[in-house]
């Protein structure tokens, strides 16, 4: 592998704040991004060196992609996997991870049941196409229950809790279209893993803790607050699970910790993902970065944390949607240790991920109560 000028162009499907950070992460290896995302002057084509209008799914839009780029990569899951292997096989530009990778993690059921054959836990769960389906099901998985959409689905959005036989209609109306149903785990704490697959090489980061509400993630931090074993079993739920992906990347593997220590998947995503945006202040090498050099085939970075890590996302505190105008910036980044994250959104609304902030310290908790009390001082209102 060698560094020049022009450089390596990685075409990513998507140009949100995932392709953002992955054009900054770019630059320093000499990999410059080549972005497609429908929307006008999206917040990657700020760090890119160009940008493709057009839908995420658009043949057309991804052809042009693999003509231009050396390898083709996608932030977003509403990328086609077809017309990925397409132009794959027309233009001879690898896709990583592989398109066969992607439609498997498009449909939640078919990813369950695929990990559930490979030996990975899982909650239980079951395919539902009606209402009457579900209410059947639910007599035996019981209340309450997490109904999800097959596909789309992200951000709390296409998740519905089912708390009573009273909720069924209204739940699987709310979903529109096919589903799936899972038993609600009583977790003591949500886990996160990125693990990284490389030309011959599998590496994991440090397992970080989530939190959510309303299905948002909210806060990370790292080390996770949990003992050393379940860290463990963690990390090889992730490495089991990287077995069954097919190619070089990044990916975001979410799962439960319940109160015995068990630990069980809630969702893959085949790309960074929120969860890992403590890496680029926290680890020798961020996800941005570990993901290029994985689709590029170049080695993988050391993936060990530096400091003790907290996070907060920025998100939407208003009631309409608006122009993005954030406020109470300059009091906080008097905090020497905070790292603030702008995306580029031209527009906020209401839970809209908008940045996010980081701060380490020596001790986690320390980090955690820094960057909530950081965020309490930011508002778009």
């Amino acid at each position: 592998m060698t560094i020049q000028s022009p450089a390596t162009t990685v075409g990513v499907v998507g140009g949100g704040q995932l392709g953002r950070m992955l054009g900054e992460a770019g630059s320093p290896l000499g990999v410059e991004l080549l972005v497609s995302d429908p929307t006008p002057e999206c917040p990657a084509s700020l760090v890119a060196r160009d940008q493709v209008e057009g839908a995420f799914d658009d043949e057309e839009t991804i052809r042009e992609l693999g003509e231009r780029a050396d390898y083709l990569t996608f932030e977003i899951e509403l990328a086609d996997p077809d017309v990925l292997e397409a132009v794959e096989e027309e233009t001879g530009t690898p896709v990583h991870p592989k398109p066969e990778t992607l439609e498997l993690i498009q449909d939640k059921l078919v990813q369950k049941r695929r990990l559930q054959a490979a030996g990975i836990p899982v909650p239980a769960f079951e395919a539902v196409d009606s209402a009457a389906e579900l209410r059947a099901v639910l007599d035996e998985l019981d209340y309450p229950a997490m109904l999800k959409a097959r596909e789309g689905g992200y951000d709390g959005r296409g998740t519905v809790a089912v708390e009573s036989p009273d909720d069924i209609e209204e739940s699987f109306a709310a979903i529109e279209g096919p589903a799936m149903v899972e038993e609600f785990v009583d977790y003591d704490r949500e886990l996160a893993v990125m693990g990284c697959q490389g030309d011959g090489e599998t590496d994991t980061f440090p397992v970080t803790e989530t939190i959510h509400r309303e299905e948002i993630l909210r806060e990370t931090i790292s080390p996770a607050r949990t003992d050393e074993q379940t860290r463990k079993r963690a990390r090889g739920v992730a490495e089991d699970i990287l077995e069954v992906m097919s190619g070089r990347g990044v990916y975001g593997i979410e799962l439960f910790e319940r109160a015995d220590g068990e630990i069980l998947l809630n969702e893959i995503a085949p790309r960074p993902h929120n969860s890992g945006h403590w890496t680029i202040e926290g680890c020798h090498t961020s996800q941005f970065e570990q993901h290029l050099r994985a689709v590029t085939g170049r080695p993988l970075g050391a993936t060990e944390r530096r400091d003790p890590t907290a996070l907060s996302n920025l998100l939407g505190d208003v009631e309409k949607r608006q122009d993005a105008v954030l406020s109470g910036v300059n009091a906080a980044l008097r905090n020497d240790a905070l790292s603030l994250h702008w995306y580029g959104k031209r527009e906020v609304y209401n839970l809209r991920k908008m940045g996010h902030i980081t701060t380490v310290d020596d001790d986690p908790e320390d980090a955690l109560s820094q960057v909530r009390a950081v965020r309490d001082g930011l508002t778009f209102r």
